[in-house]
């Protein structure tokens, strides 16, 4: 399929597990795409298979003028924009693990997950919108989570963000809608990515315990829904967040243990 074809789309997060998918799928479909990332070597491995139709760029999600910047380059570079995939987020290793609860989160690192996961969402929007609409309308994709719709043990910063992004998302489709600008959220819960392999212990299992799939979702699995929602067969579907997460938050909570409770009792 070519679904993308003659459309320009930024990729945020772009080098990235998941970023780097989706730009590979937008690329198979006809896209040109610039890949961003705070870290300028993990967009140029994501961009370089992909030929003259991807441009790798270091960006700061957090800072408006390197917002401004990226959107400014990939109209000068591929000549317009039609496709934002909001996708940063703050992953520093040092600092995450600071990301605990109410009582216990610096307040420096709340704001800086806040800077990155929402504020940076809006800088994008905000800077590629007027691209957008001059070129006749657009697509914006967020990357919410389910940890923004529904409450955990730890991240209360994470999720408290991705949820604000499903809000902000609402408010972009509403406020731009008219204007052919449509603006939806993927919200995923555990993808299988080399980071998920690196994770504590007995966690993964755990996870897969409440998934109604019988495996963990693949980035190649996001990226195609960004695909589906970046293309015109999306055309009627804006304002929503959709969960992409085998089933992970459907059913209730007890499921685990009474399936296991079921099974042993065969």
């Amino acid at each position: 399929m070519m679904r993308l074809e003659n459309k320009v789309a930024i990729i945020t997060g772009g080098g990235g597990g998941i970023g780097s998918a989706v730009a590979a799928r937008f690329v198979a479909e006809g896209a040109c795409v610039v890949i961003a990332d705070l870290f300028e070597d993990a967009a140029i491995r994501a961009a370089q298979p992909l030929g003259d139709k991807a441009l790798a760029v270091q960006f700061d999600a957090a800072d408006p003028v390197s917002v401004k910047a990226l959107v400014d380059r990939c109209v000068d570079h591929f000549g317009g924009l039609h496709i934002l995939h909001n996708n940063a987020a703050m992953t520093d290793p040092a600092k995450s693990p600071q990301d605990t609860t109410a009582v216990d989160i610096p307040i420096a690192i709340w704001r800086e997950i806040l800077d990155v996961n929402l504020t940076g969402y809006l800088l994008g929007c905000k800077y590629a919108i007027p691209h957008m609409v001059a070129g006749g309308g657009g697509s914006i994709i967020n990357t919410a989570s389910n940890s923004g719709t529904a409450g955990d043990l730890a991240r209360i910063a994470y999720g408290s963000s991705k949820a604000a992004i499903i809000g902000l998302t609402k408010y972009v489709a509403t406020q731009h809608g008219r204007q052919n600008i449509r603006c939806n959220s993927i919200a995923p819960g555990v993808v299988l990515t080399p980071a998920l392999e690196k994770t504590v212990p007995g966690l993964k299992e755990i996870i897969k315990r409440h998934i109604l799939t019988p495996e963990f979702g693949t980035p190649e699995d996001i990226a195609a829904l960004v695909a589906f929602l970046a293309s015109d067969e999306s055309r009627y579907i804006t304002g929503e967040n959709i969960s992409i997460s085998g089933g992970g938050l459907v059913h209730q909570p007890h499921y685990a243990d009474l399936l296991a409770f079921m099974q042993a009792a065969d």
